[in-house]
């Protein structure tokens, strides 16, 4: 059964997504609230494509660091930052188990060029873990996407629980392709999430999930840690608001943990 929270009323959140490593928050974001951020994104995007062509056409879905220096504008940027210090937000990042969270990253995620290329099933720890490593973090530190839809979209697929428990036997087999499986094949224990614009869908990044493609999607997530030095690493000073910025912004407590975390100017 698909775990879901409506319209902000997030008394559960985080029971339900201890329990299943995700919770769908249905209408969060009304186009007005989201009007701007669709337009920053839609220029980081161009700006991107632009630059990263030979990526898109190797297959890309997803683009990061969305709040660096590299292709907004400082009014740009700054709106991304006000968005997400914003009291929805902030009510959401306080129904989570953190002790101390810190803004990671922003992202956007999108169709492959290639129409028939497949989507996968993954752990997002998986590129730089070993497999004894993604078993050790089940149980370690928080890292949270909190995916807001800029659109409808088909939305995600997810495997409940998997953020605090190893893959199955036929998880595993498809997630890394053993036994003649491949990532694409489609798995049993798997619950597909249909997203539409204003939804926000709060995930682990431990726990095995797909995006679904098509309609041309634009999701812009946001991630979240636990202000713990073995993740610094993941920061990048330039996506984090200078003090003009951080004072003007309405909940800097996670800018701030960040800056702390990777070091000021």
């Amino acid at each position: 059964m698909m775990t879901e929270a409506n319209s902000f009323n997030l008394g559960s959140i985080e029971s339900q997504y201890q329990r299943d490593g995700y919770v769908k928050i249905s209408d969060g974001f009304d186009g007005i609230e989201l009007r701007e951020v669709v337009s920053v994104v839609s220029r980081f995007h161009n700006c991107w494509k632009q630059e990263n062509g030979k990526t898109l056409l190797k297959g890309a879905v997803n683009s990061s660091y969305l709040t660096g220096t590299q292709y907004l504008s400082d009014l740009d940027r700054s709106a991304l930052f006000w968005f997400i210090s914003s009291s929805k937000i902030a009510r959401i990042i306080s129904e989570l188990p953190f002790q101390r969270a810190a803004f990671m990253n922003a992202q956007l995620f999108f169709d492959p060029v290639d129409a028939k290329r497949k989507n996968y099933w993954h752990r997002d720890p998986q590129y730089h873990l070993s497999i004894d490593e993604q078993k050790k973090v089940l149980s370690g530190s928080e890292v949270i996407h909190i995916r807001i839809p800029l659109r409808n979209e088909p939305g995600i697929e997810l495997i409940p629980g998997t953020h605090r428990r190893w893959d199955s036997e036929e998880e595993l087999k498809v997630r890394l392709e053993q036994s003649g499986k491949k990532n694409h094949h489609d798995i049993s224990t798997g619950v597909v999430v249909p997203l539409s614009k204003g939804d926000a869908l709060v995930f682990s990044a431990n726990i095995i999930h797909r995006g679904l493609y098509g309609n041309d999607r634009r999701s812009f997530d946001l991630l979240f840690c636990e202000a713990k030095p073995e993740l610094a690493q993941f920061l990048r000073r330039d996506c984090l608001p200078d003090r003009s910025i951080l004072s003007s912004l309405e909940n800097p407590l996670w800018f701030q943990n960040a800056i702390d975390l990777k070091g000021r100017d």
